[in-house]
């Protein structure tokens, strides 16, 4: 059953007119007060509010000048060199430590191929006037074929004591293992995988970039 629907009636009589003129006039004065206070707050605040939106916009601007000009980098190191899996597939275990070498040399670092018996884990070593030294360690496999913890567990045995390097990379086209990828995370040896690899390869993002690799300290004891 429906219920009856309110209806409004006007007021009878001097006391509900007078008494709705009062509610009225509270009303009035209710909404008055609350856009006094909402003016007043943001008469105090909009400083802030300004300041937030010029900082907002300046990062935004920032971030988008950032990727253009990521971009454009990008497009001319893949002028210079673009690799792709499917060739890093197609190759041997020479011609995929000769690839990391020039993909290196496209980022601007001095490489050279080491790689074959006696290398203690060390296929390419590379050098680089504000990152160091590097040591990678190739892994050519199958597509799907994994990287086990083991390889870790070499490279970083060798890289700094043997090396001299100050960052350490294990590159396969196939992927890591759980246990590789969360020791090496744990214990400073780099890994790229397959995807990781396309970034490099394919999409011309350098391999410190995608990596995060830190500036070494300059003698005065800030990044160079």
């Amino acid at each position: 059953m429906r219920r009856p629907l309110v209806r409004l009636r006007r007021p009878r009589g001097a006391v509900e007119v007078a008494w709705a003129c009062v509610v009225g006039v509270a009303v009035l004065v209710l909404a008055a007060r609350v856009v006094f206070h909402a003016t007043a707050v943001l008469l105090n605040v909009w400083p802030v509010v300004l300041a937030l939106a010029v900082v907002a916009g300046a990062a935004a601007a920032w971030h988008t000048t950032r990727s253009i000009a990521a971009g454009r980098a990008a497009a001319q190191r893949l002028a210079v060199l673009r690799v792709t899996l499917a060739e890093l597939d197609a190759g041997d275990d020479r011609a995929f430590e000769e690839a990391l070498r020039s993909l290196l040399i496209r980022d601007g670092w001095g490489a050279r191929r080491v790689g074959g018996r006696g290398d203690q884990a060390a296929d390419v070593i590379g050098e680089h006037a504000r990152l160091g030294r590097l040591v990678v360690q190739a892994k050519h496999t199958t597509v799907g074929g994994k990287v086990g913890v083991r390889v870790m567990y070499e490279v970083n045995g060798t890289a700094g004591p043997v090396h001299r390097a100050r960052h350490a990379v294990v590159v396969t086209n196939g992927t890591f293992t759980r246990d590789a990828k969360d020791w090496g995370d744990q214990h400073g040896v780099h890994w790229v995988d397959r995807d990781r690899l396309r970034r490099w390869a394919e999409k011309g993002v350098t391999l410190h970039e995608l990596l995060g690799l830190p500036a070494r300290p300059s003698r005065f004891g800030r990044a160079a």
